[in-house]
């Protein structure tokens, strides 16, 4: 359900088989910026949206101060949220005109120390993401610089400050915001008053940029950064946020206290700065979860499924044992007005909830279905239950992987993979010269490379053949085998770094391919959108351009069952089916998961989560039921959750 706000969501739950009458799904009265925000609030339907909205900001104001003979300052960001904004620009650079070189940019932050050519540089960064495609002129070009020696910095940092000074200020700044609530580098503590200084970096942040520099130990431990004063004199701001990780922080942002342990609800002082976030970002903000605590809602089927089911587990009370004072206390009055007693309301959303639930009878039997899996690991992380299920329904079932995964590999695994080659062909003669002269090449690259460094191709086939031979083992266990794997290695993720190339014709091709070739009637796609190396969103992308493609030519689309697991689950309001799993079922999911050894005791990318894997998944799953058994309903031993797209 939409607001009556352009391009703001008001309603992201998700519909239910059972219907009762609501009188249509009609918008919501809640208004953008309404009750407790204090800070302008976007809230869009897609992430690429943000791109264009703001893109197109930056270059009426770079448009405008030509036309007027003036420079515009614009203040950049680095990290993953800008970049589609500076791809945005660069569109419009090659195919509208778009000149910035009336521009100045200024920076916002670099690790220190950091020499200025690194993979991990934010000078490297902003050179390959957008200054080296537009004729903006070097000159024009501010990075706070990380190679300077320690005593140099604090001058460097005043330099900084008077420049911006100079040129009158910044028009425009980019700004993202980390789960601590810093923006650039001010971390907890930073305040108001804080200028461009060198800054120590919060253990949250550090871990936070882990898997960009391959292990948070080669994180640096410093960084400089603009000040949240600096910031604050910028004349607009927009801060940028995707993701359901970033809900939580957007949330105290927006609707907080001013708070020196929180940079970025400085902005709340600010009168120009507006906030662009994705629905998944915008998830807990007040207006999206609960709107009924700051106005008259028109209530729509999933609204009252949500807001009961908060009722129930805000009071500790199953569904069906909710009262009228209930509702009255927390301002849904008007939902039992609707209709008449709260035993009605309570007996609608019980049915509603229960109707979600599928057990394996429930379940597809006899279809063509693809589970497409980013990483040759999210099948069984996200899945395992349903795909067991799927199996013993005698589905025909392809298990589809995007990519290799070959960078969550640590080379230790490598080598050990080496050594038995090399055993081998001491021992049993197996191999030749070119098995020696190959394990001498990646001995040589495994002694020399540094974090971060690009593995040579042959370390890089070692790592995908790993986790290709891992990925084969897990769907084993479910009762499948290496004729239902696929491997599609898609070109975007094959740079041998963390960052990945844009999603492109040869990764779409790849997709529709397959896609045509089994013409499924169901495919499984990640819906975990919060991986924190992006590949899940991309891997998104691709499949959901081919399935535009396919549906263009006339060719026949599936339907789409979305799956979260990996990084966290499906709220039960918003799924669409729930699936439990027996004791025995989740310990088979597990055991699917252990095949992943390299994946196993300390994943390379392990997020902010530090556990493995399966511990992450079996207190995910049992909470899911958990929750269901706390709102009165059945009580299931573990439970995944899935949305149906279409």
């Amino acid at each position: 359900m939409k607001s009556s706000v352009p391009g703001v969501l008001a309603d992201v739950g998700a519909a239910s088989e059972a219907r009762i009458p609501l009188g249509g799904r009609g918008p919501s009265r809640v208004a953008a910026g309404a009750g407790l925000e204090r800070i302008r609030t976007v809230v869009v339907e897609e992430h690429d949206q943000i791109a264009r909205l703001v893109a197109g900001r930056i270059a009426t104001l770079i448009r405008e101060k030509r036309a007027s003979g003036q420079r515009a300052v614009l203040g950049l960001a680095t990290g993953s949220t800008p970049i589609g904004v500076y791809r945005e620009l660069i569109r419009m650079h090659r195919e509208e005109g778009l000149s910035f070189a009336n521009v100045v940019s200024f920076n916002l932050d670099e690790y220190y120390p950091m020499a200025r050519d690194s993979i991990h540089a934010y000078h490297r960064y902003m050179w390959e993401n957008l200054f080296s495609q537009i004729d903006i002129r070097p000159e024009h070009v501010h990075i706070p610089p990380g190679d300077l020696a320690r005593d140099e910095v604090e001058a460097a940092c005043l330099r900084y400050e008077l420049e911006i000074e100079r040129l009158g200020g910044i028009d425009f700044q980019i700004l993202g915001i980390g789960k601590t609530g810093h923006i650039g580098f001010n971390e907890p503590g930073s305040g108001v008053e804080s200028r461009t200084r060198l800054v120590h970096l919060d253990a949250v942040t550090r871990k936070d940029a882990a898997a960009d520099f391959f292990g948070e130990e080669n994180v640096p431990r410093e960084a400089i950064t603009m000040g949240v004063a600096t910031i604050l004199g910028a004349r607009e701001i927009a801060i940028l946020a995707t993701g359901e990780h970033k809900a939580a922080i957007v949330r105290r942002a927006v609707e907080g206290e001013v708070d020196i342990e929180v940079a970025a609800t400085f902005l709340q002082r600010h009168p120009n700065t507006t906030f662009y976030v994705d629905d998944s970002a915008a998830a807990e903000l007040t207006r999206i979860a609960t709107p009924w605590l700051l106005d008259e809602v028109e209530w729509s089927e999933a609204l009252m499924l949500r807001a009961v089911t908060w009722l129930s587990l805000t009071t500790g009370k199953g569904i069906l044992k909710l009262t009228q004072r209930d509702y009255a206390e927390h301002r849904l009055s008007s939902l039992v007005a609707r209709f008449g007693t709260p035993g009605a309301v309570n007996g609608a959303v019980f049915n509603l909830l229960g109707a979600k639930i599928r057990g394996r009878s429930r379940l597809p039997r006899g279809k063509r279905i693809v589970c497409f899996s980013p990483h040759p690991d999210d099948d069984v992380i996200s899945m395992g239950g349903i795909l067991l299920k799927l199996v013993q329904n005698e589905n025909a079932i392809t298990v589809a992987y995007q990519t290799s995964g070959n960078i969550a590999v640590f080379d230790h695994d490598v080598r050990r993979h080496v050594d038995l080659l090399e055993r081998l062909h001491r021992d049993r003669a197996l191999g030749g010269a070119e098995l020696v002269e190959f394990g001498r090449r990646v001995r040589e690259c495994l002694a020399t490379k540094r974090p971060g460094d690009v593995d040579i191709p042959e370390v890089q086939d070692i790592k995908r053949i790993i986790r290709e031979t891992e990925a084969v083992s897990g769907i084993e266990v479910m009762g499948l085998s290496a004729r239902n794997a696929r491997f599609l290695n898609l070109p975007f993720y094959q740079t041998g770094k963390v960052r990945k190339d844009p999603i492109g014709p040869a990764d779409v091709a790849i997709v529709r391919a397959l896609l045509e070739e089994i013409q499924p009637d169901i495919i499984f796609v990640a819906g975990d959108l919060s991986d924190p190396h992006g590949t899940h969103r991309m891997c998104k992308e691709a499949i959901d351009r081919a399935l535009v493609e396919i549906d263009e030519a006339g060719g026949k689309l599936p339907e789409t069952w979305l799956y979260r697991g990996a990084w966290q689950e499906w709220p039960v309001t918003e799924a669409t089916w729930l699936v439990p799993m027996a004791q025995e079922e989740l310990r088979t999911k597990i055991q699917a998961i252990f095949k992943h050894q390299s994946q196993k005791d300390s994943a390379p990318f392990p997020g902010q989560d530090e556990r493995e894997f399966w511990q992450r998944v079996e207190q995910r799953n049992k909470d899911t039921a958990a929750t269901l058994d706390r709102l009165g309903l059945a009580e299931y031993f573990a439970m995944e959750a899935y949305v149906v797209a279409s």
